[in-house]
């Protein structure tokens, strides 16, 4: 966990002033970052992204989920849809967390999710155990989505 929440910390610092605004850069860093560490956090980035991906199925977006990791494109999911998959309780946590409403949030997790998602399952495949791997790839993934 301390390797990704460097990563994380670097990238959001190299976000400042960019793109969509620096605080908007990191808030949406943190929110995914979380996301990817689990709940608990004591859960590894590689296991983090798989048991978000098994969430978001179990919340009836498995179609889009399962588009997000294939290599063909992306289907979308609305800012409700992914509230509803993730709990709106975790939500509402995230955003009280961060400073954001709610409906805020969850729109540019919609957004981004993802986007991020398919950047870091290169080939339609799960990172490989990939700590290390993963964190540097989601800091290179979110800078890069958060400057255009």
């Amino acid at each position: 966990m301390g390797l990704l929440d460097s990563v994380l910390g670097s990238a959001m610092g190299a976000l400042q002033g960019g793109g969509q605004g620096g605080a908007g850069g990191d808030v949406l860093m943190q929110v995914i970052g979380s996301l990817l560490q689990g709940q608990g956090g004591a859960g590894g980035a590689a296991g983090g992204l798989g048991a978000l991906l098994q969430q978001l199925q179990q919340g009836c977006l498995g179609d889009a989920a399962q588009s997000w990791v294939s290599t063909g494109p992306n289907l979308p999911v609305s800012a409700d849809q992914l509230q509803s998959a993730l709990g709106a309780d975790r939500i509402d946590a995230l955003a009280q967390q961060v400073g954001l409403p709610a409906s805020d949030l969850s729109s540019q997790l919609a957004q981004f999710l993802p986007q991020v998602v398919d950047q870091l399952t290169p080939g339609g495949q799960l990172p490989a155990g990939g700590g290390a791997d993963l964190g540097g790839l989601l800091g290179n993934v979110l800078g890069g989505l958060l400057r255009r």
